[in-house]
């Protein structure tokens, strides 16, 4: 039961709160399934399981299940992260020491959802959101790429934020002039996990320290999770997760800062190869690699000029017409191979693909409710066909749009992804 007087965050329920008890009470539910020859459960045991369904199954592999289907490789590394988690929570409540405490430190996050966890958190450091969707519109050369990011930032999300563009030209000048500022801490942590949205900012913010480290520079930056639900970011995290993430923090290396360098100056260029020769791999940084090979896959794609996010959406509709918001839960938690957008982010691409020349979806709305997320969405003729194959999505005139430094516009010849060869080619 929990403790009343807990701070609320460390009892409010979480999907990455995990307990002992709660994954045995699964493990024997699974193990009945099992015996009883539920084809669910014996899909998981196979999906899961090294030897796959076993004739007689025991505890141990439903356990085994449980711990995979929770992200961890067994049962007793599964153990071990629950009593590593039980004793974060116990050195919260207890008010052991800041684990930031030693040296005055300043967390760097693209966003603001980490500020109140940290804080629950026992973190004294101070706190900078530097947060700017370089995974969307136009990243530019030349000492006024902010400029450009602004007039985007407005045109894009002013209506969704309520900002205008004043408030949002000062935002991202304060954000930038303390990203510079930010060397004069003693420590620096960075925390950004493994999308695109993370990772490209990560490569702005590598780059500006190249320039001017900070006496220490240090990193967490997780791929996965250990939870009940699919990890998409460190805002999903309670309080006691953040904390046992410290321990696996990592000195940035000059190596690192020239990797982030490298990236900065690829993303900002119109010609994508470079980028593109830097997704084949980044050793340094390895999360780095996977999310510029996603953001490349951003461009049109050889053969029907869709790019991922926009074929996932359509083959979801294709399934069922459905609406923006259940598309957008379906893409984050389930089709997208990196999740990285907000849901701002989603409404965009989703009226992409009704704008332009050729709409490739239709909506409705029903009842008074007009919000985006209820619009009920399906393809339209010319939406099936390209989703098919049949047309080239740059044939029909889309609505030019940007890709990092590259102009993606309203018709073919353009840089297109080719996911077999795992590169760009213009056509």
């Amino acid at each position: 039961m929990a403790d009343p007087s807990e701070p609320a965050a460390l009892r409010a329920a979480s999907p990455f709160r995990l307990t002992l008890e709660q994954q045995r009470k699964r493990a024997k539910e699974l193990l009945a399934a099992l015996r009883a020859g539920e084809p669910a459960a014996l899909q998981r045991l196979r999906s899961r399981h090294p030897r796959g369904a076993a004739a007689a199954p025991r505890l141990a592999e439903a356990q085994l299940v449980i711990a995979r289907e929770l992200g961890l490789p067994s049962w007793p590394w599964l153990a071990a992260h629950v009593a590593a988690l039980e004793d974060s929570r116990a050195r919260i409540r207890q008010g052991a020491p800041p684990p930031d405490g030693a040296v005055p430190t300043l967390h760097l996050r693209c966003g603001c959802d980490i500020a109140p966890g940290l804080r629950e958190a026992g973190f004294v450091g101070a706190f900078l959101e530097y947060a700017d969707p370089l995974c969307q519109g136009p990243v530019l050369p030349g000492a006024d790429w902010l400029e450009a990011r602004i007039d985007f930032l407005h045109q894009s999300y002013s209506a969704g934020t309520g900002l205008d563009q004043a408030a949002i030209a000062a935002r991202r000048q304060r954000e930038e002039a303390a990203l510079l500022a930010a060397a004069d801490h003693p420590r620096v942590v960075l925390w950004f996990e493994q999308d695109s949205y993370d990772q490209l900012l990560l490569a702005r913010c590598l780059a500006a320290f190249a320039e001017r480290p900070p006496a220490r520079l240090e990193l967490i930056s997780p791929g996965h999770y250990p939870g009940g639900t699919r990890f998409i970011g460190l805002g999903q995290l309670p309080p006691e997760a953040l904390r046992l993430l410290w321990a696996e923090r990592v000195p940035v290396s000059a190596a690192m800062l020239a990797l982030g360098q490298a990236a900065w100056a690829a993303l900002r260029a119109p010609d994508p190869r470079p980028l593109a020769a830097l997704a084949a791999g980044t050793p340094d940084l390895p999360q780095l690699g996977r999310a510029l090979r996603r953001h490349c896959q951003e461009l049109p794609w050889a053969g029907d000029g869709l790019g991922l996010s926009e074929r996932l959406i359509l083959q979801l509709l294709a399934e069922a017409p459905r609406s923006a918001g259940a598309v957008f839960h379906a893409l984050m938690m389930e089709r997208e191979p990196l999740p990285w957008m907000t849901d701002l982010i989603g409404q965009a691409v989703i009226e992409g693909l009704r704008r332009g020349g050729t709409p490739l979806l239709a909506g409705r709305f029903e009842g008074a409710d007009r919000h985006w997320p209820r619009e009920h969405l399906s393809l339209t003729p010319e939406g099936r066909a390209v989703l098919a194959g049949g047309r080239d999505r740059m044939a029909l005139g889309p609505t030019p749009r940007w890709v990092g430094g590259v102009r993606i516009p309203g018709a073919a010849p353009c840089w297109r992804w080719d996911e077999q060869a795992g590169g760009v080619a213009w056509g």
